[in-house]
């Protein structure tokens, strides 16, 4: 049988790395955002994702609402996936002029909720950390300052 005629490419290329958040970091994080929120006697629910927004650890603290589970998760992904952080992302989807169904993003657990920021190192997103069951503002005021105790 005759060889085939299709050409053989050869590609020379350097396989990509993606920098990432560590467990280490990741549980530090929960830590840490678990015990400011107790100092404010309050609960709360903390993930910390990859930069792809795949979840390295999780926490709910005794009687936060079980609702805030899936919310943090999904925070954590949104500002992962985006890049920016999910209060920017609801504050562009609710304005009156330019706003926009969050939906069109074609991804179901996109959400506009603040408390969800992206950690970044050297200027690259290495994961990002959300907290929901406090008010929003301290969601975000807690997702903030621990992406500072890891991010640049």
């Amino acid at each position: 049988m005759p060889e085939a005629a299709w050409p053989v490419f050869r590609v020379e290329s350097d396989l990509r790395t993606t920098k990432t958040l560590d467990y280490q970091d990741a549980a530090r994080i929960v830590n840490e955002i678990l015990g400011e929120a107790a100092k404010l006697a309050n609960t709360a629910v903390v993930a910390v994702v990859d930069p792809h927004g795949e979840l390295i650890a999780f926490a709910r603290m005794d009687e936060a609402p079980v609702s805030s589970i899936k919310i943090a998760m999904n925070k954590a992904y949104t500002a992962a996936r985006e890049r920016k952080s999910t209060e920017e992302i609801g504050r562009k989807a609710r304005d009156p002029e330019k706003g926009f169904d969050i939906a069109y993003f074609g991804d179901d657990r996109f959400v506009g909720w603040g408390g969800g920021v992206p950690v970044c190192r050297g200027g690259q997103v290495v994961g990002a950390i959300a907290v929901s069951g406090l008010p929003q503002v301290e969601d975000i005021r807690l997702a903030n300052w621990a992406a500072g105790l890891v991010g640049d």
